[in-house]
């Protein structure tokens, strides 16, 4: 009897993947020590206080960690439930934003809404919900996805609805990464290839009208092409930020030495703080970053494979989903800051200021954990012999 007890406790005891929580505290430390360092001038002037974007980033970890704890203690079984309705609501946030008076106007761009002293960016939260809703999508009419030929279209009406309302703060960058979650889920759902070259078409013109259509998104990309020829208008920022990567080297200036993030770099402690990294720690500085986030993208595919070995496929393709997101966003934003990309506005996950990014970031997290758990119970119920996960 005692020994019953004693593996039901087992069982109900939450299962912690001791390395994807190493890499994200990894993440979130090293985004927050750069943060202090290209923020503190900032603070200084703004606020007359050094600490303000520091002081007030902890509180946003704090937050991100307490919001953590209730995202993780909830079942999957909830999120594939609600899916649908959650990102409804997305929307209701993508419209309040446009909204006059309720949303928040930052540098020409109304992304936000705030809530209780912190910022939240509406499209972050959005992202959040399409992975869950398109994991349901594709877990509930897995046969129709597999089969019929426009199965795709169906789901993404809502999504291009979405990609709309972003579209109107502008938020280019945002509403390529929510289609390119989309599009990826469905694939790995097994939709058929022929569908994406369709869309992938579409996906092109439009995206070529909406360049051409507005004299803002035409300059940034004529921009990046050629920063040089507008070094100090439109080309300024990227000029900033390759100037940042060439000070750095190979071990970069130091910590706290970098010149680049004092009033020459603009947005230095959120979209560019990957370039005062480059410059302060250089070539290594900026291969370890690589290097996590690899390693956190392949982790969650990881987790994804063995829910879906394990028969969990909706917790499955919301792992797939989570790691097209952190691998698209943050090899976006690299991109950027490299001079590889057109300038997007996207943030860097779990290390650029805001409150916003690292709850929602942290949240997404935490849904990875709770797949985790949720894996490892139904693994140690099976039979002996078919016991496969390795937490590797």
């Amino acid at each position: 009897m005692a020994k019953k007890k004693r593996q039901s406790k087992a069982t109900e005891s939450f299962h912690i993947d001791w390395l994807l929580l190493v890499i994200t505290l990894s993440l979130i430390g090293l985004g927050y020590v750069m943060m202090v360092s290209s923020s503190l001038h900032l603070g200084a002037k703004t606020a007359g206080n050094s600490f303000h974007y520091p002081v007030r980033q902890l509180i946003h970890i704090i937050i991100a960690f307490i919001g953590s704890f209730v995202v993780v203690s909830i079942p999957m079984r909830f999120w594939e439930k609600y899916g649908s309705l959650l990102f409804i609501f997305g929307l209701f946030l993508l419209v309040m934003v446009l909204v006059p008076g309720v949303g928040v106007k930052v540098n020409g761009s109304t992304r936000w809404l705030s809530l209780m002293g912190v910022r939240i960016q509406a499209s972050e939260v959005v992202k959040f919900f399409s992975v869950i809703y398109i994991a349901s999508y594709v877990t509930r009419h897995q046969q129709t996805v597999e089969t019929a030929f426009f199965s795709l279209f169906r789901p993404l009406l809502l999504f291009a609805l979405a990609c709309l309302l972003l579209l109107l703060e502008p938020d280019f960058g945002s509403a390529v990464v929510l289609l390119t979650i989309a599009v990826a889920v469905m694939y790995l759902g097994g939709a058929r290839l022929g569908q994406f070259f369709i869309l992938m078409a579409l996906v092109s013109v439009l995206g070529k009208e909406l360049i051409y259509s507005s004299e803002y998104r035409l300059a940034r990309v004529t921009s990046f092409l050629n920063p040089w020829a507008d070094a100090q208008d439109t080309g300024f920022q990227l000029v900033q930020a390759l100037i940042a990567f060439g000070r750095g080297e190979v071990f970069g200036v130091g910590l706290g030495s970098g010149i680049q993030k004092i009033f020459y770099l603009p947005e230095a402690h959120t979209d560019f703080l990957f370039s005062v990294l480059a410059e302060e720690l250089g070539l290594l500085g900026v291969l370890t970053v690589i290097l996590l986030y690899s390693l956190l993208v392949i982790r969650a595919f990881m987790i994804g494979a063995k829910a879906e070995q394990s028969g969990l496929r909706f917790s499955a393709f919301v792992s797939y989903g989570l790691g097209v997101w952190f691998a698209f966003q943050s090899f976006i934003n690299m991109g950027v800051n490299m001079g590889m990309l057109p300038t997007k506005g996207l943030t860097l996950p779990f290390m650029s200021y805001g409150g916003g990014s690292i709850i929602v970031m942290c949240a997404a997290v935490a849904l990875l954990f709770r797949v985790y758990n949720e894996v490892v119970e139904k693994v140690a119920k099976a039979p002996k012999g078919k016991q496969e996960w390795v937490s590797e």
